[in-house]
């Protein structure tokens, strides 16, 4: 959900945060009034090179509304970007599929790192193999799982889905790939169901919206 009224200083935001010289210090994150909110307090300032260190700029207050997942760490940043095409919101906004194997391959180990690679090229360092848990079958040990002779992999979002299929078939096994549950874009209403993502260098928040204010400075007498 990008609406505009979630934006009205958005702009005003990034255009503070777009040169080499501009940076961001995240102050705050606390839960805010609303169910699953998270609102964070940033700072933007510019390096200036006469005194070596950061002249801030404005305040703003970020509200993440309808929170599904986050990682947050504060302090000073240099990147910061809304955006609904990561790999992180893989599992927030696209159908998930159970994959399923038949036969046996001939090397257990290579097809384990096979299937280790595939998830770190999907995922790159966001996700990691153990961290979903459904994506690979934990009913038993990955070996065991592949060397039963058939089985369910696991059940995971479409392109982790097809990347394994491929390693599946790479070593001679059957694939079935069915959708795991109804998938639906949009709710009863029209509206998107789709998530967005917050990257603030390696804090990240997937909520459904996000709402940014600037704080106006205090008057002084």
């Amino acid at each position: 959900m990008t609406d505009a009224i979630f934006q009205d200083d958005r702009a005003k935001l990034l255009s503070e945060l777009n040169q080499e010289l501009d940076y961001g210090i995240l102050l705050t994150a606390q839960i805010g009034g609303a169910p699953n909110e998270i609102q964070l307090l940033v700072e933007t300032a510019v390096y200036d090179e006469a005194v070596e260190g950061l002249r801030p700029r404005g305040n703003y207050i970020i509200r993440a509304l309808g929170v599904r997942e986050h990682r947050v760490s504060l302090g000073v940043f240099g990147r910061l970007t809304f955006t609904q095409e990561h790999p992180l919101l893989f599992h927030h906004n696209l159908p998930r599929y159970a994959v399923e194997f038949e036969g046996k391959p001939d090397n257990l180990h290579e097809i384990v790192l096979d299937i280790s690679q595939a998830y770190a090229s999907t995922f790159g360092a966001w996700r990691h193999l153990t961290e979903i848990s459904a994506d690979i079958n934990r009913a038993m040990p990955l070996v065991d799982l592949l060397s039963a002779g058939d089985g369910l992999l696991g059940i995971m979002p479409a392109p982790l889905a097809e990347r394994m299929e491929k390693v599946l078939a790479h070593h001679g096994m059957k694939v079935t790939k069915e959708l795991a549950e109804p998938f639906t874009p949009r709710d009863e209403h029209g509206r998107s169901r789709a998530s967005e993502l917050l990257l603030i260098d390696q804090t990240f928040i997937v909520a459904l919206a996000f709402s940014v204010d600037k704080m106006q400075p205090r008057k002084t007498k």
